[in-house]
């Protein structure tokens, strides 16, 4: 019992001398607190519990991670259904639509995150300094374990600063160099800073399949081969993923169990529990007839043309020129006929969740929602479909609000495919082959081997599918240099569905945008807070922004 009292007494000190405050004010922690928790192998592993929720999504659903909802509601794939309420629905069609509201404290507030991670860097630098001073008992395997956690965790945020900012200021354990004017690094200093620590994370921490513990080798492996695409490194994100490939991970037989709890492509999770840690993912996203929900769901949804991305389970895709049309259709969508990652992953017509029929039409349990000309969707669709993916269809509102299903931080189908990607820019065309092979081969599609541009292609479009909803397709078209092109000039649509009295329906193919998207040049890079550049002489604002 005094045990348990003493470890809440050293937790409670450690949250409240790590409160959020400005990055630059290194106001000496209690030293005595410090001495007790880094030198006492258990204490330390509690005080480093603190830094997993830097993984973790569903309770900051708004990732991708930005202030703006998921982040693939700013691509061609997914839809926010409102502009006239709620942050996570009209900011990221602001965004989304582009222009004069792209101002430069806008887009700081909404898709920067500068102080918030420079905050948790500091605290992940003190800890590791802490540990070095005071840890001075601990065996050796201990001290490289516990650093190695840290060090990933540093590797991790610094991977998101790098990723949006590209130049950014880079600051390691030694305190005492902290200083109030500090230039920024090169994007290539940056990534040796990612790169140096996943190494060392992925060497000390130890090997284990075991998704829903402490951090393993194998999670430092998959976040290095992720990070290093970004780097354009081809041969270290070949490596690490060769590294994971190494360690017994296998994909699961059905592509929908990917999701559950510690499967066997799950690298590692973030595990929430319904007396402790939970999140809200449910609530925003499940369908709007769900009983129970006081917050209707629906908020954001998938678009037609993230359906029409999917191939027919036979191979090769539908052609969906009959829906296309704005006086309506009365024959069925091929929804049936399509492979099982669709399945999976969007709710259609007539799809079944929770025991019961999904209807996204006029007047339906679910409901269609006329996008701009009805406000308030209240859980009605505007695209005719709902997310299924990732969302808990087990969950029962009427007797639980919050969520509790796992985020999976990362699986093996997306170390597969960073191996394809960083063959194809090594002149490694066989390998690629047999690793995008491997993804369809687990839902029934065939594959021909491909090379050149066609093979980039066939990865870019196993991503989009495989990984769709994940928080990565945003940001994978920025790194491809493909988002200016493929989301500017565009809108996304829908297929608004109303029920005939004979029970037929009837399907129109809608305009879901009612403008055009626009992503200009400068999106690329998002833009140092304004904080930044009045505390700091050191540094200017990047070019595309001033």
């Amino acid at each position: 019992m005094k045990t348990n009292i003493l470890k809440a007494l050293l937790l409670g000190a450690l949250f409240s001398f790590t409160a959020c405050d400005d990055y630059l004010n290194m106001s000496p922690t209690d030293e005595v607190s410090d001495k007790i928790v880094w030198s006492d192998v258990e204490y330390a592993e509690l005080a480093i519990n603190n830094f997993y929720h830097y993984i973790n999504y569903f309770g900051n659903f708004n990732e991708g991670q930005c202030s703006a909802g998921m982040t693939e509601g700013l691509t061609d794939i997914f839809k926010y259904g409102s502009m006239t309420y709620n942050a996570y629905m009209y900011i990221p069609n602001e965004i989304a639509y582009g222009g004069s509201i792209l101002t430069a404290n806008y887009v700081s507030v909404y898709l920067g995150n500068w102080g918030t991670v420079y905050t948790y860097v500091r605290r992940v630098n003190e800890g590791l300094s802490n540990l070095a001073k005071y840890g001075t008992s601990f065996s050796d395997d201990d001290t490289k374990r516990l650093t190695a956690e840290m060090r990933f965790f540093r590797g991790l945020l610094y991977f998101d600063l790098v990723k949006r900012y590209k130049e950014v200021i880079i600051y390691d354990e030694d305190l005492s160099s902290i200083q109030k004017n500090v230039a920024l690094s090169t994007e290539e200093e940056g990534w040796d800073f990612v790169e140096a620590d996943l190494e060392y994370a992925a060497e000390y921490l130890p090997t284990s399949t075991t998704p829903n513990g402490r951090l393993t080798s194998g999670a430092a492996y998959a976040l290095l081969s992720r990070s290093m695409l970004y780097a354009e490194r081809w041969d270290v994100a070949k490596s690490a993923a060769e590294e994971v490939m190494s360690m017994g991970y296998e994909l699961t037989t059905d592509f929908e169990d990917a999701f559950t709890d510690s499967n066997s492509e799950d690298i590692f999770q973030y595990t929430y529990d319904a007396s402790g840690v939970t999140h809200g993912f449910d609530n925003y996203y499940s369908p709007g007839g769900d009983e129970g929900n006081s917050m209707t769901g629906g908020y954001g949804t998938p678009t037609q043309e993230m359906v029409e991305s999917f191939e027919l389970a036979e191979g090769g895709f539908p052609d969906w020129s009959t829906w296309h049309t704005e006086t309506g259709t009365t024959e069925t969508p091929p929804y049936a006929d399509l492979e099982p990652r669709f399945q999976a992953t969007v709710l259609y017509n007539g799809a079944t969740w929770k025991d019961r029929t999904i209807e996204p039409y006029v007047d339906g349990t679910d409901g269609w929602c006329t996008w701009i000309d009805d406000p308030t969707p209240e859980g009605r669709t505007t695209t005719g479909y709902y997310l299924k993916k990732l969302v808990d269809e087990t969950h029962d509102f009427t007797s639980l609000t919050a969520s509790t299903q796992p985020w999976i931080a990362f699986r093996y189908a997306e170390v597969l495919l960073n191996y394809a990607e960083a063959c194809y820019n090594l002149d490694d065309p066989d390998d690629a082959n047999i690793a995008v092979r491997k993804i369809r081969n687990r839902v029934g599609l065939t594959y021909t081997d491909k090379t050149g541009d066609e093979l980039m292609a066939a990865i870019r479009q196993e991503r989009k599918v495989e990984l769709a909803y994940e928080g990565l397709y945003y940001w994978d078209m920025k790194r491809w240099g493909l988002a200016e092109a493929e989301f500017t000039g565009i809108r996304v649509h829908g297929l608004k569905i109303e029920k005939e009295t004979d029970g037929t329906y009837t399907y129109t193919y809608v305009d879901c945008d009612q403008q055009d998207r626009n992503f200009p040049s400068k999106m690329y890079q998002i833009l140092l807070p304004s904080d930044e550049l009045n505390n700091n002489s050191s540094v200017l604002q990047y070019e595309e922004w001033r």
